[in-house]
C-alpha cells in the first residue's frame, strides 16, 4: 500500500499555506504538513513579522513573497496560478494560524478519488469550545446566500482548509481579500463543479490565533459580493438553469414533472401559488423578484410554481391593481375620496394617496394570497385525490 506522501506525490497534490503576520503557528504548521507531503508553496502575503526569517529555515519548499499585503485572495490566486505551473491538478488549502489539523489532509485525498474534480471544504464544528462568535454567525450567514446563489446546501462555506481541481477552476477573479473564497466557490458552482464538505477538525486557541478579519470592513466587503451574486443568480444563472432542464428533458415533460406535479406536497405547491400572488400584489415595486426568490428559498417552496404566479402583476393589469389597493385603502384611511379609473386619474393622484394605496395593496395582497392559496390547495388535493382513485 502507498505511504500518503506516495498518494500525495501520485495525484499531483500541493498544499498551498497563504500567511500573513503568524509568526507563532507558521513554524508548527508547515512541519505538520511536512509530514505528509514537500509540495508546500508558501504564500508570504507581504508579512511584518519574522515571517521571512522563519521561511529561510524552510529553502526546500516554494515561496513567493509579496512586497506588501495584498490580502489572503490575492495570496490564494497567485498561489493557484504558481501550482498550475507546477504541473498540478489539485491545492489543498490550509491556514497559517494554527486552527487547522495536517492530519486531515489524508481525508480530502480520500474524498477526491472518490469523487474526482470536486471542490472540497472542510466542514468544522462551530459549536465547539473557544469559537468566535462572529465566525459562527458569519458562516450561517454566509451558508445561506451560497445556498440561495446555488442551491446548494453546505455546513462550512467559510473555512480555509479546501481542496481546489485547479484545471476547472474560473480563468478570472474580481475579489482579492477574504471574500474571495466565497467568490470561488459560488462561480464553480455555477460552472457545474461539485462543491461539498467532509468533516475536518479544528483548533481555535485564543493563545497563539491570530485573525486578519476586520468585522466591519470585510463583512461590508462580503455584503457587497454577495449582492452581485445574487444579482447575477437571479438575472442569468437561474433562468440559464432553468431552460438547460427543461432543454435536458424535453420542455413538455419538465413542465409537467417539475412544475405541475412536483414533489411538493400539495400544501407546499399552494403556499407557493399564495407566495406569488402576494409578492404579484405587493407594493415592492422593483423589488419584487428579489423578495419572492428570497422567501421562496428561505420556506423551500418552488420558485418556478411562485414565479409564474406573480405574473399577476403582468403590465396590462398594473392600473387596475392599482385602482383595487387605492379602492381598498380607501376604506382604512380616511382622509382621501376613493378614487374612480377613468382617464382623469394622474400619477400625482396616486402619489397623493399614497398611504392608502400601500395599506389598500397590502391588504389586497394577503387577503389574495390567502384565497388563491386555499381555492389552489383545494382543488390540487382534490386532482390528487382523482388520479388514486383511477390507478
Amino acid at each position: 500500500m502507498k505511504s500518503q506522501q506516495e498518494l500525495l506525490n501520485s495525484t499531483h497534490i500541493c498544499v498551498i499555506v497563504p500567511t500573513y503576520n503568524n509568526q507563532k503557528t507558521l513554524k508548527k504548521v508547515l512541519d505538520s504538513v511536512l509530514d505528509f507531503t514537500s509540495n508546500i508553496i508558501v504564500v508570504n502575503d507581504g508579512s511584518t513579522d519574522e515571517t521571512f526569517d522563519i521561511l529561510k529555515q524552510y529553502p526546500q519548499l516554494t515561496q513567493i513573497h509579496h512586497p506588501k499585503n495584498l490580502g489572503k485572495g490575492r495570496a490564494l490566486r497567485n498561489g493557484f496560478r504558481k501550482a498550475v505551473e507546477m504541473k498540478f491538478e489539485y491545492a489543498i488549502t490550509i491556514d497559517s494560524d494554527g486552527q487547522h489539523f495536517a492530519s486531515d489532509i489524508p481525508n480530502f485525498i480520500a474524498a477526491i478519488q472518490e469523487e474526482p474534480n470536486s471542490l472540497l471544504i472542510g466542514s468544522r464544528n462551530m459549536t465547539q469550545e473557544n469559537v468566535p462568535k462572529k465566525s459562527s454567525f458569519g458562516n450561517k450567514f454566509s451558508n445561506f446566500w451560497f445556498k440561495f446563489e446555488t442551491g446548494i446546501k453546505l455546513d462550512d462555506t467559510q473555512s480555509g482548509f479546501r481542496l481546489y481541481p485547479l484545471q476547472l477552476l474560473p480563468k478570472q477573479f474580481f475579489t482579492n481579500k477574504f471574500e474571495f473564497e466565497i467568490e470561488v466557490i459560488v462561480r464553480a458552482a455555477w460552472k457545474g463543479i461539485t462543491v461539498k464538505n467532509i468533516p475536518i477538525q479544528v483548533l481555535y486557541d485564543p493563545a497563539e490565533r491570530v485573525s486578519h478579519f476586520r468585522p466591519f470592513r470585510d463583512f461590508t466587503r462580503i455584503s457587497i459580493l454577495n449582492t452581485v451574486l445574487v444579482t447575477n443568480a437571479l438575472l442569468y444563472i437561474k433562468p440559464r438553469d432553468f431552460f438547460r432542464r427543461a432543454k435536458k428533458k424535453g420542455f413538455k415533460k419538465f413542465f409537467l414533472e417539475d412544475i405541475l406535479e412536483s414533489k411538493d406536497s400539495n400544501f407546499k405547491k399552494a403556499a407557493a401559488i399564495a407566495l406569488g400572488i402576494f409578492i404579484g400584489l405587493s407594493p415592492f415595486w422593483g423589488f419584487q423578484t428579489i423578495l419572492l426568490f428570497t422567501f421562496a428559498a428561505l420556506f423551500r417552496l418552488n420558485k418556478v410554481i411562485a414565479y409564474l404566479t406573480s405574473n399577476v402583476s403582468f403590465p396590462p393589469f398594473i392600473p387596475f391593481i392599482i385602482y383595487a389597493s387605492l379602492q381598498v385603502g380607501s376604506i382604512f384611511v380616511s382622509g382621501n375620496a376613493p378614487l374612480i379609473l377613468d382617464s382623469s386619474i394622474t400619477l400625482d393622484d396616486i402619489q397623493k394617496n399614497a398611504t392608502q394605496y400601500i395599506v389598500g395593496s397590502l391588504i389586497l395582497a394577503s387577503v389574495s394570497a390567502l384565497t388563491v392559496g386555499l381555492i389552489s390547495y383545494l382543488l390540487l388535493t382534490a386532482f390528487s385525490s382523482k388520479n388514486n382513485t383511477n390507478i
